[in-house]
């Protein structure tokens, strides 16, 4: 079986099951967690894509959502782009 790229539906649905996890889940127990199934080496190439673009970060073996998705601040933001243009 060859390699799939991951679809925009699988990296939204990846990134909202670890920012729902109640604790950091580990790279397995996200895996087995998400409501669907994808290929292992297409889950490594969604968590290598979300690490790059400075969404998640490993402490160990745990997965953590450290990027600012707060729409208080995602507003804020908007507002002072806004003023620039």
């Amino acid at each position: 079986m060859g390699l799939y790229l991951p679809k925009l539906d699988s990296i939204l649905m990846v990134g909202e099951t670890i920012q729902n996890s109640e604790d950091y889940p580990t790279k397995v127990e996200l895996w087995k967690s998400l409501p669907k199934k994808m290929q292992y080496q297409t889950f490594k190439l969604i968590l290598d894509y979300l690490e790059r673009s400075n969404k998640i970060m490993f402490e160990g073996d745990k997965i953590i959502w450290i990027f600012a998705n707060n729409k208080k601040l995602n507003d804020l933001i908007r507002g002072a782009i806004g003023i620039w243009h």
